[in-house]
């Protein structure tokens, strides 16, 4: 007996390589969906900016329309899939605007214009559900939002970028320089033409700034994260982690910290130290973690492909299934919660500890010297290793582990030993995180 249900339009904006595998899915698992949603998705039409351009699967042409706004209107969800700013923000808020709820994997638009685009889905009683936007297939956004929502998150450490930790793992598993595995993640298509969102950390702190915006109920502005890339790790610094138990990977970390006398936010993305006992440090290739630390639930690692088509088709199709779960139930949407209005504080005020690799000269006292800065500093030292290269070096490397301090007392730290006489160069500075 076939059941007869509630028929749903759905506008496909973009039909890149997650629109056209939305697409393909919505056409071919449409029967299986309507069991789920308890209505049939109607795939109304696929917006488009050029109608002969190559897709990567066979839909049916006419499908395809360079008429957003007349489909966008005519729909009863919005799936976009364009990514970046502009049109994506116009389109969205007027798919809002004609009561419709909205399906985005858009981090960029997100991290940006998050609050203004939940505001107006308050407004109408409508819902923007976005859980492709932070880690590709793993679901990370409805645990946060809805299962831990009674709990209370202290700290969220997670691998998010699948072209960084593709390189790190290479780089430290093959002992690879950086620009050759960045040139093979390129021809795989892990890495654009242009890897600058990658390698820069741009793309893994807007993701960041989602998963900081939800898991302590407070808007995250982008230009609050705190960034830096990994163009600057080397083999060598590779190596040094191996030797002393560690794994260098790009991590986005979002946690609770006492700042001045109040509770604060601190949200972040750097190249750190891992322990090689963390889960996090096992992550291979380009898949992504989060590691998720509540105060009742515990420590939770959510893990898979944060990137790729068909993967994140996935996670799209599922927030399809609740929008038309939620249009059948009727009632309005179930806005975010960002009522909590921490302040979001610089990584100055954050506790951690160094990894500081100096080029200093081989000459009696420097050891003495080097101590003497970090005591000045108020920084204290767990371990030191010292190298050098040959008899007639003038040179020798050390490697100064730190205990924890806050990161402006380390950081000035820093910049002393880069003013003494004994200090050829810093190398190198990580922060270790995970211990």
């Amino acid at each position: 007996m076939t059941t007869e249900y509630r028929r749903l339009r759905v506008a496909l904006l973009g039909a890149g390589a997650v629109g056209s595998q939305v697409a393909d899915l919505l056409l071919r698992h449409g029967d299986e969906l309507a069991d789920r949603a308890g209505a049939t998705l109607e795939l109304a039409g696929i917006a488009v900016r050029n109608l002969d351009a190559p897709r990567e699967t066979d839909l049916p042409k006419e499908l395809f329309t360079t008429d957003a706004e007349s489909l966008i209107l005519g729909s009863d969800i919005v799936i976009e899939l364009i990514g970046g700013i502009e049109p994506a923000r116009t389109s969205i808020l007027q798919a809002i605007g004609s009561g419709a709820d909205v399906v985005t994997a858009n981090k960029a638009l997100l991290a940006t214009h998050g609050p203004e685009l939940f505001e107006a889905a308050d407004r109408v009683g409508a819902s923007v559900y976005y859980e492709a936007a932070a880690a590709g297939a793993i679901p990370i956004i409805r645990p946060l939002r809805d299962s831990l929502a009674g709990d209370r998150v202290v700290r969220i450490m997670g691998i998010v970028n699948g072209t960084t930790n593709y390189i790190l793992d290479r780089m430290d598993t093959e002992g690879a320089d950086f620009a050759d595995v960045l040139a093979d993640a390129q021809r795989l298509g892990y890495a654009e033409a242009d890897p600058t969102a990658d390698i820069e950390g741009f793309d893994a702190a807007q993701k960041a700034a989602i998963l900081a915006s939800l898991a302590f109920h407070t808007a995250v502005p982008l230009d609050a994260v705190y960034r830096e890339g990994i163009t600057t790790i080397t083999a060598s610094m590779i190596e040094e982690a191996r030797a002393a138990g560690f794994v260098i990977k790009l991590l986005a970390v979002c946690e609770r910290i006492e700042a001045n006398g109040t509770e604060s936010i601190s949200v972040r993305v750097y190249p750190a130290l891992v322990p090689k006992s963390h889960p996090l440090a096992s992550v291979h290739g380009a898949n992504n973690a989060v590691f998720v630390e509540a105060e009742a639930a515990g420590s939770l690692m959510f893990y898979g492909a944060g990137a790729g088509g068909v993967q994140t088709a996935s996670a799209v199709l599922g927030d399809v299934v609740s929008a038309a779960r939620r249009h059948i139930a009727g009632g309005v949407g179930v806005g975010e919660s960002t009522r909590a209005n921490l302040p979001v504080v610089p990584i100055g005020h954050v506790t951690t500890r160094y990894q500081i690799t100096l080029e200093v000269a081989d000459a009696p006292g420097v050891l003495a010297t080097v101590a003497g800065i970090l005591s000045d500093g108020a920084v204290s030292v767990a371990t030191v290793v010292q190298t050098v290269e040959g008899e007639d070096e003038p040179t020798a490397r050390l490697v100064i582990g730190t205990h924890r301090a806050t990161d402006a007392a380390l950081s000035a730290t820093v910049d002393a030993l880069a003013d003494s006489s004994v200090v050829e160069r810093v190398v190198s500075v990580l922060r270790v995180e995970g211990e």
